[in-house]
């Protein structure tokens, strides 16, 4: 009787709670399909997704033939984008008007496009630069230019699904991204040579998508395996939040509310950049992290062929994860194989309040001060508070040197950000003191205003967020250590 009446109060506890569970689930449906009503109706720009090349077709695939296929993709952008813009969404920023400041077809160079840099004399190495995820090669060319000015040849790869329209990434899959980068790879191998370095230079998603062909190369060196990786805020980790990205997704299945199937609705303002953002992309760039952490596994008995992984990453990442980049990245590689630099906040005191206490103690959650089987450089604020100083450590060493650095916070910027780690102050689209010698239609490091609270449609958070990086000419100058002289 006892054991009747226990399974009868556990049948009914998970009854209840089986409620329950339905009762949230179709409230957070409900509040979702309410978001969506409210939220902004789709464009052309996010209805249309030109088709980008397979993995299989991208493998037999040479330089010409994706070149080639990037013309037909932009073509498609323009027979039904462009010329399809309705006469509401026709202003002087909107990328997609042919008479915007930003339509990235009234620039010189369109930055959205591969390129290739090649050197006067013979190659002294080549490198292979991946941007991000809703980035395109723009976000790179900093590299780009250090890389061409040391005598290397410089692939700057449009990675499948960008640079045209958000809307070609409800559509990819992360195995066309690695394709691409094998094939890009090959061209590089091509133009330069087997004999000379071969660099690998990945920015957040391209950052997973660059450690991913590396990891291959130690099975199959035939693909390309560099002798350099240069890391910059990859994502080796994200929220796990992302793996359940497609059930906000689900109401996208119901007549008129195609709206559910995209995380962020945004004016497309940005000539090299999607600012909207779909559920389909989150997966996909979950997808990279998982295939990346697998890989790691399955080539444990190879890393020690691993070359030298070169990280740069704030404490503060919205993006990605810091954390994971230690954890799930350099104290996987061998001993003394890898570096890792960290920029810490702006410590002024006058900013001391803007910071919560996570914020103002990640650096010493992320390196507690113990010694590591990886290189680090902290670069962080001097106990004197005169400026800032790189805290170098050797790998398995706790003894610590100091090195002073001549750049510094500006006073109002109180810590680096994901989207910003890539470009200089002096850059002009993204810089908070732009070269105004170049021009781009809009000046996104200068933009934020203010007015009223209520009245816009483009977050106070992401007029906020950095784009441009007071330390960059530092990074540079700790790749070009690794570079033939100019």
């Amino acid at each position: 009787m006892a054991v009747r009446e226990g399974r009868v109060r556990v049948v009914r506890f998970v009854t209840r709670l089986v409620l329950v569970l339905l009762v949230l689930a179709a409230g957070a449906l409900a509040l979702r399909v309410v978001e969506v009503w409210r939220g902004p109706a789709l464009a052309p720009w996010h209805t249309y997704a030109a088709p980008e090349p397979e993995p299989s077709a991208l493998d037999a695939m040479d330089w010409a033939g994706y070149l080639d296929a990037e013309r037909q993709v932009f073509a498609g952008v323009a027979a039904n984008v462009t010329a399809r813009v309705p006469e509401a969404e026709r202003t002087a920023q909107n990328r997609y008007f042919p008479g915007a400041r930003t339509y990235p077809g009234r620039f010189a160079t369109d930055w959205n496009r591969s390129y290739e840099m090649l050197p006067d004399g013979a190659a002294k190495g080549a490198v292979v630069l991946v941007h991000g995820l809703t980035d395109s090669p723009y976000s790179l060319r900093h590299f780009a230019r250090l890389y061409a000015d040391r005598g290397f040849v410089v692939i700057g790869l449009r990675v499948p699904g960008h640079g045209t329209v958000p809307g070609a990434l409800t559509q990819i899959r992360w195995e066309q991204w690695t394709a691409a980068v094998r094939l890009a790879v090959r061209e590089a191998r091509r133009l330069a040579g087997t004999d000379v370095p071969l660099h690998l230079v990945g920015y957040s998603n391209g950052g997973a998508l660059a450690l991913l062909h590396t990891l291959d190369s130690l099975e199959k060196p035939q693909i390309g395996r560099p002798s350099q990786v240069v890391l910059v805020a990859p994502m080796i980790g994200i929220s796990p939040a992302a793996r359940f990205a497609g059930l906000a997704g689900l109401p996208a299945l119901l007549p008129g509310l195609g709206g559910a199937a995209w995380l962020d609705l945004l004016p497309e303002y940005n000539p090299f950049k999607y600012n909207s953002f779909p559920v389909h992309a989150a997966e996909q760039s979950y997808a990279v992290t998982q295939a990346l952490q697998q890989a790691l596994t399955r080539q444990a008995d190879r890393l020690k062929d691993m070359p030298s992984v070169l990280t740069f990453q704030s404490v503060l990442d919205h993006t990605v994860s810091p954390e994971a980049v230690i954890t799930d990245l350099h104290m996987r590689l061998p001993a003394g194989q890898s570096e890792l630099v960290l920029f810490d906040i702006n410590r002024a005191p006058e900013l001391d309040f803007v910071l919560d206490e996570a914020s103002r103690t990640a650096m010493h959650r992320l390196v507690p001060g113990t010694s590591l089987p990886f290189r680090t450089v902290l670069v962080i604020a001097r106990e004197d508070g005169e400026g800032m100083e790189a805290r170098i450590r050797e790998a398995n060493s706790e003894r610590e040197a100091r090195q002073p650095l001549t750049l510094a916070y500006p006073p109002t910027v109180y810590s680096l950000s994901h989207v910003g780690m890539t470009f200089p102050v002096t850059d002009p689209l993204y810089g908070l003191q732009p070269d105004m010698s170049e021009e781009y239609g809009i000046r996104l490091g200068r933009a934020l205003t203010w007015g009223e609270r209520g009245s816009m449609q483009v977050g106070p958070n992401t007029l906020m967020r950095l784009t441009s990086n007071p330390f960059l000419p530092y990074m540079l100058g700790r790749v070009g250590e690794r570079l033939p002289a100019p």
